[in-house]
């Protein structure tokens, strides 16, 4: 394979970087070659924000000091990744997609060393209610994993911001986990990613939470509505599920199709229909200046321009596209190849990212959102 050009390795001046992960189980590995690769290049975020294995990647990063990150994320994948470590006799097509099946049926069947295991009891024999009857795994060797890889001292109390998304099981919201207004520990991590009726409901202050993938698989419209400071924003959303694909062939197919339009949480759409809000209220904002003084203090005028952006933001989408051979079963097919390539990919992307002329070339607005996918 030919070298590619070495990208810039240095944001524009006073960019604050942002990392937003998505939800995807064993394609999260793509987002830990995405950092791997951001780190190399000066891009080290001030914020890291995630749902389900996003949010455990971004514990794994906020929880530990610069020089360790790369090696907590790579001791969390190869744990991961140890039920089938050998890798595939195929490197494409049928063939391929055999070996992958049958490595997630070991992974459905045995669980994943340090993150899942199977329940000895079956759901209808335990006592209703009870986390037994209600789930199929036991993430308990997730907590430990957490502790032992993640510094939750310097997580809580360090530089980088981070924030993690769950739903409350009772009433169906959506809420954040944040590190800048309340203490973070490994159950806020594991009710991000508490995917029913796999996983079982985390309790939190005496209320049950699941996945934050159940309502929205990415935290990128928490950033834009929570952002602080007056720095132009640089926003890497890193997404494991496209939104867009092919016409099914086969019911697996179809499968496969439904579950990467669901959880991709239609980013793209969301990402427009911020950008035309943003142009709206700084048209208003610019209007409102030429107005005479009697009319800028109306209530209406105002509320309208006081949601006027302050400062730039740019989102860089690195999009984790499916290879042919895989199927419905990609999000917890975790063998050892397989995340390989995932972290490779995530890799490869960020490097033709910042290679990119249109990378190189960009220049910080005055205001609004620009988004770019260059990969």
């Amino acid at each position: 394979m030919a070298r590619m050009n070495k990208p810039d390795p240095t944001p524009l001046p006073d960019e604050a970087a942002v990392l937003v992960l998505q939800g995807g189980g064993a394609l999260g590995a793509y987002q830990a070659g995405v950092f791997e690769a951001l780190a190399a290049t000066g891009h080290e975020p001030s914020w890291v924000a995630g749902i389900s294995i996003g949010a455990v990647n971004a514990a794994l990063i906020a929880g530990n000091p610069p020089e360790q990150r790369l090696t907590a994320l790579r001791a969390f994948w190869d744990r991961a990744s140890s039920r089938v470590p050998f890798p595939s006799p195929f490197a494409d097509g049928w063939g391929r997609r055999l070996f992958n099946e049958a490595a997630a049926g070991v992974v459905a069947l045995t669980g994943i060393p340090g993150f899942f295991e199977p329940r000895t009891m079956p759901p209808w024999l335990a006592l209703p209610g009870s986390p037994e009857a209600t789930s199929l795994y036991d993430t308990a060797p997730l907590r430990e994993t957490l502790l032992e890889l993640v510094d939750f001292d310097l997580l809580n109390n360090g530089p980088m911001r981070f924030s993690v998304g769950a739903v409350n099981v009772l009433s169906g919201n959506f809420i954040y986990f944040d590190n800048r207004e309340r203490l973070i520990g490994p159950e806020h991590v594991m009710a991000s990613g508490a995917l029913p009726p796999g996983f079982p409901a985390v309790m939190i202050d005496g209320e049950p939470y699941w996945d934050g993938g159940i309502v929205s698989n990415t935290p990128l419209q928490y950033v834009l509505d929570t952002r602080d400071g007056t720095s132009p924003l640089l926003v890497f959303q890193v997404d494991l599920f496209s939104a867009r694909g092919m016409m099914p062939r086969s019911l697996a197919e179809t499968i496969q199709r439904e579950k990467d339009i669901r959880f991709s949480s239609r980013t793209r759409l969301g990402t427009d229909l911020q950008v035309r809000l943003e142009a709206m209220t700084a048209a208003a904002a610019r209007l409102a200046a030429r107005l005479p003084e009697e009319l800028r203090s109306d209530p209406d005028l105002m509320e309208i321009v006081s949601h006027a952006c302050d400062y730039p933001v740019t989102i860089l989408h690195l999009i984790n596209r499916s290879e042919s051979f895989e199927s419905h079963s990609k999000d917890y097919e975790f063998s050892r190849g397989t995340v390989e390539g995932h972290w490779a990919s995530g890799r490869a992307d960020v490097e033709r990212s910042l290679a990119s002329p249109r990378w190189k070339s960009r220049k910080i607005q005055d205001c609004g959102i620009v988004t770019l996918d260059l990969a």
